[in-house]
């Protein structure tokens, strides 16, 4: 099946996964990640509308896409930057991406990627601080709760509330996906990503591809150290990544297969297809009765306004 025809699937699939029942509504509690995840999102969450299905967002009230008005209860809460702040958070990300690829996990400590997950990770404890919307989550009897888990608050919301979780992503920073899932996942044979190594690898690549996976566990615990401290403090006692991430129910997986590694595939993963992207509009029409130079400026000039 081509990934066109997966990803025109893919509202279809999330509605017969969600539904409570064969012809029933559900009451979804939607938790979405801002900025290019939501575009796709988005249109899953509309479709759920369209067929019946009553859906809550929760969502901040600074944010650069998920303003824009959604035809179900939208909650929001305060938080402590303003929409400058982020917009100066991922230039910085985005200028360094331009200068740098980091092949190592410990050159980004301190960077700018750390930075925009720092400030993405701050949503989560606005929302905890906000004593009226947790009190409305928790009185309101939603089936499940559909997530985009790169903001991780997702799956707090989900354990915090204790009900089942369908995760909507196209991966999972780290390693948590393969241990969350218990899918078996050989580094002899599958590469890690930043490695860029293809699935036939040396020796010598398959022994680096074992350290990089050994740094990474020394690494992810740190990078993700603010959002686990919130979560202690929402929990009674210490919670871990796995923790959160092995309460998901099932794993809409925004991609197709074929543009991954060969792996196994536990029976809760499903692959939807899709990316992050925005639903394109039309082009323009462009008339030209000659390939000339002012016949080309004009094409152009056509095409871009």
């Amino acid at each position: 099946m081509s990934t066109a025809m997966k990803t025109g699937l893919l509202p279809l699939c999330v509605c017969l996964l969600l539904a409570s029942g064969s012809g029933e509504a559900g009451k979804l509690l939607v938790v979405p990640m801002d900025g290019s995840h939501w575009f796709t999102m988005r249109s899953v969450v509309e479709k759920l509308i369209e067929r019946g299905h009553e859906l809550v967002v929760v969502m901040p009230e600074v944010s650069w896409q998920l303003g824009q008005s959604l035809n179900c209860t939208v909650k929001s809460y305060r938080t402590s930057h303003t929409l400058e702040d982020m917009d100066r958070v991922f230039e910085d990300f985005a200028r360094y991406q331009w200068k740098v690829r980091e092949d190592n996990l410990f050159n980004v400590k301190k960077g700018p990627l750390y930075n925009l997950f720092e400030l993405i990770f701050s949503h989560c404890r606005s929302l905890f601080n906000d004593k009226k919307l947790v009190e409305y989550l928790k009185e309101t009897s939603f089936d499940a709760v559909f997530l985009d888990p790169f903001d991780t608050c997702g799956l707090i919301v989900a354990k915090y509330l204790s009900l089942p979780s369908v995760v909507f992503t196209r991966g999972v920073f780290c390693h948590y996906l393969e241990e969350a899932t218990q899918c078996p996942y050989s580094l002899s044979y599958v590469p890690r990503g930043l490695l860029r190594f293809t699935d036939v690898m040396t020796f010598k690549e398959r022994v680096w591809n074992h350290i990089t996976h050994f740094q990474e566990r020394l690494f992810c615990h740190h990078f993700f150290k603010s959002i686990l401290e919130l979560a202690s403090e929402v929990f009674p006692e210490p919670v871990t990544l796995y923790d959160l991430f092995s309460h998901t129910s099932i794993w809409l997986i925004r991609t197709d297969f074929v543009f991954d590694y060969p792996k196994p595939v536990m029976p809760n993963m499903v692959y939807v297809g899709g990316i992050n992207c925005h639903r394109g509009k039309p082009l323009s029409k462009v008339s030209s009765s000659s390939f000339s130079l002012e016949g080309v400026l004009v094409f152009f000039i056509n095409a871009l306004i």
